[in-house]
């Protein structure tokens, strides 16, 4: 299945809620980090909640950024994406051991531990928008109900799951965030909190063939939910060899003089795609160069 996520209401625009399967992107994410199963499973719930939190966001140039740092073996979690879902992001450390919790699943809670979760949305204002709340579990889903719940004011549920295959592949991947808004009738507050304790993980679902459609009927039907829109989330990083070259550009002549004295290049690294931008002496001769004449 193509990853995808619908932006949907229900009970006349009282309920918002986002539905996403995002298999394709975590799995790239896997591929670039080489990530362990249990740091893909962190890094891809992370991300796939950027995805959908993204599509909340009005103008192309606005940002999401949601941090994780904490004192498990992950470290700490980065994932940023842009109001079209084209998510970024990274986990500190990618090599976390093996672990499985009681019931024999990834044990993300533990890889994840404890701390704090930022998130912080640039929409183009003086200062930033920001908000932090400490982790609840490091489960992710839990830490972003808690964070909705007591930095944002708005009462959400938050389903966040990747199955990874024998192969340490993405099998599945996805999630959903239902938040309610103040004019939600009762009877859609009682339906929601009678079936969500017993409902399927999203990676189930995903796995039995469900659809995001599918998803939000099980979750909501009856109640008239109405899709607004249907966005393809997807791993993307806008790092290129000309904006690695400004930043290099940016650390002043003097330091860059150093640079070349000392070390005879330099490297720089795109911790969101891992890749590596190398400049040799005559890069560095030309940025001094160029430095000069300003």
């Amino acid at each position: 299945m193509q990853d995808y996520m619908i932006r949907a209401t229900a009970g006349n625009d009282s309920v918002r809620i986002f539905v996403a399967t995002t298999k394709n992107l975590v799995d790239k994410a896997r591929e670039l980090h080489q990530t362990t199963p249990v740091a893909t499973a962190a890094l891809g719930r992370l991300l796939t909640a950027a995805a959908m939190t993204g599509a909340t966001l009005k103008n192309d140039s606005d940002m999401i950024t949601l941090t994780i740092k904490s004192d498990g073996p992950i470290g700490g979690i980065v994932a940023t994406t842009n109001n079209a879902s084209k998510v970024k992001g990274y986990v500190h450390n990618p090599n976390v051991p093996h672990m499985k919790n009681a019931k024999g699943k990834l044990d993300v809670g533990r890889g994840v531990g404890a701390g704090m979760l930022a998130v912080v949305k640039d929409l183009g204002l003086k200062e930033p928008v920001s908000g932090q709340v400490a982790l609840v579990s490091g489960e992710i889903a839990e830490d972003l109900t808690y964070y909705f719940a007591t930095s944002e004011q708005t009462p959400s549920s938050v389903s966040l799951g990747v199955l990874v295959d024998t192969n340490f592949s993405v099998k599945q991947a996805g999630g959903f965030i239902i938040q309610l808004m103040p004019d939600t009738p009762e009877e859609i507050i009682k339906h929601l909190e009678n079936k969500l304790p017993t409902f399927p993980t999203i990676t189930q679902l995903l796995d039995n063939g469900k659809t995001p459609e599918d998803i939000l009927d099980l979750l909501l039907g009856g109640f008239g939910t109405v899709i607004y829109e249907k966005i393809t989330p997807e791993f993307y990083c806008n790092c290129s060899i000309e904006k690695t070259k400004k930043a290099l550009s940016n650390v002043g002549v003097d330091e860059l003089k150093v640079i070349l004295e000392e070390d005879k290049g330099a490297n720089l690294h795109c911790h969101f795609c891992n890749k590596d931008y190398y400049f040799g002496e005559d890069d560095l001769k030309g940025l001094i160069a160029a430095g000069i004449k300003k």
